[in-house]
């Protein structure tokens, strides 16, 4: 932070001073709600005959703004602009497209609060989570700079395979890329995704999530100040449904990168790959069902204490979150009794209140959804030990919260154990051995992130090799399955959780977006 404090998902640590930076933040941010806003599109605004209102899931009399939804001819036109900014955008030389993120990461900094605050009126996240949010945007475009500067550009000169020539390997952008941002980091992913684009040349058409469009709007506006040309990067709001057929389809869309859920994902995969004339690339994140393993030589206060934070963090909401845990028969009565303890101690409220941990869930949709998970799991066996309530009284009735919940005894192939449901609600099932939980952890199609709480040595050696999770973690207090850092900790799933096999905010993620161009000159010719 531009204070000087640093704020990550497990070192969210905040001072006075940034509070009440926060605050003023969050105070000014309130009295400009309700506006209308447009487009952005090769530079101009664009309105639509058709709008959307975004309600605060803080508290649903909360109107954060109007925005167009984007017919087939604005996001057919925002694919144009992107076209015809290729030439020039992809023709800089490498070192001005990196000063030109690291500026954009300056801006975003010294924007941080306004942003957080932001953050929680539009998604609800509560204050540490917003700003670790903010922390983890300027984190990730400065890694992107990094990494491209590492590598000089992505040109390598080669030995040639005999006398007089000259060989080299050139990385080469794709061209104009489909950006599709969730919901439950708008800021973060959308950046990510975006610099991944833009730093290696390409250009980028956004769609941020429909429940959060302001943000996407702010992290454009971060961009075009920080220097990305006019129609390098273009801003369309509106239903996924129509954004998605369109830039299946469209014949100039050279990639696409998407986060969000498998289902989405999976259709725009096939899609793409049935109406394109060409195998063309996309990158994808879709979700998981992440484990926790509680072995015999687990520290419990420990393990409770990283499940509850990677569970109940952000209610749930992350594609990282522990939603089930494994826990040894020997230890599971001292572990339980300490995951209660920390479950019922976490604040659950307004978000933007200095105690809160626990704030709303998205939609009343996804209340809804929890309200049947509970009921699911009461009626097929399963005891709640802890919450299971929406929360009604007050100020909580005009905003969209539950309690964080964690049930027991679910039989083994049940549902609420195998499909991601993204609430806070997880599922602890007792086990023999720490084999048994390694085949119950991968008994799933999905692999983004898993954990393991063990004293043991060789029981954390035959985790490592027997997990199918590309994101695991050991022993990890501050989030059994969350808060990955870029640089530190590779962000990818396999399985069903994605696409590529590399991780963003690792070492290989750039390459997503590039392509290996061959280069031999003959001597003679020179």
């Amino acid at each position: 932070m531009t204070d000087g404090g640093t704020i990550s998902y497990v070192s969210a640590e905040i001072t006075e001073e940034m509070h009440q930076r926060y605050d003023k933040a969050l105070d000014d941010l309130e009295e400009e709600l309700g506006r209308s806003y447009r487009m952005q599109i090769g530079g101009r605004e664009v309105g639509a005959v058709h709008s959307f209102d975004i309600r605060s899931p803080v508290d649903s009399t909360l109107l954060i703004g109007t925005f167009p939804s984007a017919s087939h001819g604005d996001i057919a036109g925002a694919i144009e602009e992107a076209c015809h900014a290729e030439g020039d955008w992809a023709g800089r030389d490498w070192k001005e497209r990196v000063r030109i993120l690291r500026d954009i990461a300056g801006r975003i900094e010294r924007d941080a609060f306004r942003l957080a605050a932001l953050l929680t009126l539009e998604v609800g996240k509560n204050r540490a989570e917003a700003l670790a949010e903010v922390g983890e945007t300027v984190a990730i475009l400065l890694y992107y700079c990094a990494c491209i500067d590492r590598e000089g550009g992505y040109t390598r000169s080669l030995p040639p395979p005999g006398p007089g020539m000259r060989c080299e390997s050139v990385m080469r952008p794709f061209g104009t890329w489909a950006v599709i941002a969730p919901f439950n980091f708008p800021l973060a992913i959308a950046a990510g995704m975006s610099a991944g684009a833009l730093i290696t040349g390409n250009t980028v058409v956004l769609k941020p999530t429909s429940l959060a469009p302001l943000t996407g709007l702010a992290l454009y506006w971060h961009c075009v100040e920080g220097g990305v040309p006019p129609g390098a990067i273009n801003l369309v709001t509106g239903p996924g449904e129509v954004f998605g057929e369109v830039v299946a389809a469209h014949k100039d869309v050279d990639g696409i990168a998407f986060t969000g859920s498998r289902a989405v994902g999976m259709w725009l995969y096939r899609t793409l790959a049935a109406r394109q004339p060409y195998p063309k690339p996309i990158v994808a994140e879709m979700g998981s069902k992440n484990p926790v393993i509680v072995t015999e030589s687990a520290d419990p206060d420990a393990a409770a204490d990283g499940v509850a934070r990677a569970a109940f963090g952000y209610s749930g909401q992350k594609c990282s979150a522990t939603s089930r845990v494994y826990v040894d028969v020997s230890v599971a009565g001292a572990f339980l009794d300490r995951l209660v303890a920390r479950t019922e101690a976490l604040a659950i409220g307004d978000p933007r209140e200095r105690e809160t941990f626990v704030g709303p869930l998205i939609t009343s949709h996804a209340l809804e959804t929890f309200r049947g998970a509970v009921a699911e799991a009461e009626r097929d066996g399963g005891r709640v030990l802890v919450g299971g309530e929406i929360l009604r009284e007050g100020t909580l009735a005009r905003g969209y919260y539950a309690q964080p919940t964690v049930v027991t005894n679910l039989p083994r192939e049940h549902r609420l154990l195998r499909e991601e449901l993204f609430m806070p609600f997880v599922a602890v099932q007792t086990v023999g051995s720490l084999d048994e939980a390694l085949k119950e952890s991968n008994d799933t199609e999905y692999g983004l992130t898993a954990g393991i709480f063990s004293g043991n040595e060789s029981d954390i050696h035959a985790f490592f090799s027997g997990i199918h999770f590309g994101v695991v973690y050991v022993n990890r207090r501050g989030g059994a399955t969350t808060g990955a850092w870029p640089g530190s900790q590779p962000f990818g799933g396999w399985n069903a959780s994605g696409l590529t096999g590399k991780g963003a905010g690792g070492p290989y993620y750039l390459l997503s977006f590039l392509r290996e161009q061959s280069r031999t000159r003959d001597a003679a010719s020179h």
